[in-house]
């Protein structure tokens, strides 16, 4: 499975509100009897070799497709795609999209012993940027997404493989959410599996929705990497109302359990949708790790959204 915390390690929304009612696609929001929905977003990191080889044509793409609200992560450029964030704010205001949250690290994770360098093209090593962390850096980071009008600054992942990793996690977690809330913006935590798998006889994931504030941090639940974890995510938003304002949009083929286009595997986002209201949905992304043609498998994505819902 090759999925965002691989990478590291080796490197408006459709709120459909729990009413099952009917819907139409008008532009590039959904609407239902009860008025317009927010519009379809994008984690750029689907589509990481295309932005970062041009920044304008892909951006103007993403929005030729349909999409309105974007998710930044990492890049090898450094910065926010070779940007500072105000700059990339008006970049994506340019081509009418809207800048809604960005992806960090919580802490590194250890590269395996051995790992060979990345190569580029001509089999050059490629020197990386710096790569800014909430462990190291979270006071900075804070400052970026303040700086870019981001709604929400997101935890992409952290180490949790002992129970030191996960309490650090944990206050890593409380300093930043903390900062994000003096600078007025969000803080939440993405998912993957690892979470769901215990430590020491406890749940990492369970430790963070009970031992921090929902007013400090709220989740950016991945659908897929919870239904593969064999976690219900409609029991989440049972035990954690409102505790999910930003979703991942993903789905997985059944056989490799790796991501697919929307619509195209086996998870239930129907039903997920069908009773979004109690997760108290603001913002969702539509993300496809390792996309094999980026840009033509978020264009299906995207028509698949609109047939499904």
């Amino acid at each position: 499975m090759i999925n965002r915390r691989k990478f590291l390690q080796n490197s408006g929304a459709l709120a459909l509100g729990g009413l099952a009612i009917t819907q139409q696609s008008v532009g590039n929001v959904l609407k239902n009897s009860v008025g317009a929905i927010r519009p379809v977003g994008i984690q750029l990191y689907t589509v990481t070799n295309a932005i970062e080889a041009d920044l304008d044509g892909t951006l103007k793409r993403i929005a030729e497709i349909g999409y309105k609200d974007l998710e930044t992560a990492f890049t090898r450029k450094g910065g926010y795609y070779g940007l500072k964030p105000k700059e990339f704010a008006t970049k994506a205001k340019q081509y009418g999209l809207s800048w809604r949250a960005h992806h960090i690290g919580g802490a590194p994770f250890r590269m395996p012993a051995g790992a060979p360098p990345r190569l580029d093209a001509n089999g050059k090593p490629i020197e990386m940027p710096k790569m800014l962390n909430l462990r190291d850096n979270f006071q900075e980071a804070v400052d970026n997404a303040a700086e870019g009008g981001v709604k929400y600054l997101v935890c992409s992942s952290t180490p949790i493989d002992t129970m030191e990793e996960v309490n650090l996690s944990i206050d890593t977690f409380a300093k930043t959410g903390e900062a994000c809330k003096k600078a007025g913006i969000g803080f939440a935590f993405h998912n993957h599996t690892k979470e769901f798998e215990r430590v020491e006889g406890k749940l990492p994931y369970e430790m963070f929705l009970s031992q921090i504030s929902p007013d400090i941090m709220k989740m950016e639940l991945d659908l897929a990497w919870v239904t593969k974890s064999g976690t219900d995510p409609l029991e989440l938003f049972k035990k954690h109302p409102g505790r999910f304002p930003l979703w991942h949009v993903k789905d997985l083929d059944r056989v490799t359990q790796r991501p697919v286009e929307v619509g195209a595997g086996y998870v239930d986002l129907k039903r997920v949708f069908d009773n979004s209201e109690a997760s108290g949905l603001e913002y969702l992304f539509v993300e496809q790790d390792a996309a094999p043609e980026p840009l033509k498998n978020i264009t299906t994505s995207y028509a698949n959204i609109q047939k499904l819902f």
